[in-house]
């Protein structure tokens, strides 16, 4: 089976270059992009629910540039006003640089460590003692930071601001045939599972695969994008054998690649 299309779990990029643009080209495929999720605000009343005042706080804690959106834009919905002596402390210097966008940006009022990172994040936060902290989440989000400011003693609050939903597709969307798919996380995986986002795709053989067998065939390059160039050479490769094939053998071509 040769590779002649690609769908790429990911928006399509808004300066219309990409070096999967450049990968497709130089073995003759064409590369499709469209996410398969995306991020939402929880509702005003699932924050009320959570029984948390952003005023009472004093320091605002972000760890990416999404955090900061949902932020900003459920303040808004919940008609917050942020107080301009709110000070914000933020993952690097990208992320608070992003700040821009919503304050009146003055550098006594954020923080940042140079190198990035959470433990260096948390060593700032700690010369600031005082301080009472609002920490920003997403719904599926990871405890390292929340057990770092625990371990360090501060006084920290965190509430579930934005989650990662399936997105919505057509139904031509849907009808759509692809060789590849690639993933660069778990919810991509699981959007295409739960809202069955391509109704057809080839199996190794060409035929048209059922929906378990479908998906298993097709995760072939899932988490492995960086390593496209050389998954398409080896893929004609193993298809160029007629009996690799045709016999049970030619199943753990998808274990080698990954």
């Amino acid at each position: 089976m040769s590779i002649k299309t690609i769908l790429i779990s990911q928006p399509r990029p808004e300066s219309g270059k990409s070096p999967y643009y450049d990968i497709a080209a130089r073995y003759g495929a064409e590369a499709t992009f469209r996410a398969f999720i995306e991020v939402e605000s929880v509702t005003p009343r699932e924050f009320r629910n959570q029984k948390v005042n952003i005023l009472d706080h004093t320091a605002i804690v972000f760890t990416s540039r999404k955090a900061m959106e949902h932020f900003f834009q459920l303040s808004e919905e919940l008609r917050v006003t942020i107080p301009e002596d709110m000070k914000y402390f933020c993952i690097n210097e990208q992320v608070a640089n992003y700040l821009q966008k919503f304050i009146v940006y003055r550098k006594r009022k954020v923080f940042y460590p140079e190198a990035g990172g959470q433990a260096e994040l948390v060593a700032i936060m700690q010369k600031h003692s005082k301080e009472l902290y609002f920490l920003p989440m997403a719904e599926d989000h990871k405890n390292d930071l929340i057990d770092l400011l625990t371990s360090k003693k501060l006084q920290f609050t965190k509430a579930i601001m934005y989650r990662t939903v399936s997105k919505k597709f057509t139904a031509a969307e849907k009808k759509e045939k692809y060789d590849m798919i690639i993933f660069f996380s778990p919810a991509g995986v699981a959007s295409l599972r739960t809202t069955a986002t391509i109704s057809r795709v080839r199996s190794s053989s060409g035929a048209l695969a059922p929906p378990r067998a479908r998906l298993l065939s097709r995760l072939v390059c899932a988490w492995i994008s960086p390593l496209l160039p050389m998954v398409l050479p080896r893929w004609r490769w193993l298809s160029s054998s007629t009996s690799r094939r045709r016999t049970s053998r030619s199943l753990p071509r998808e274990r080698s690649i990954r």
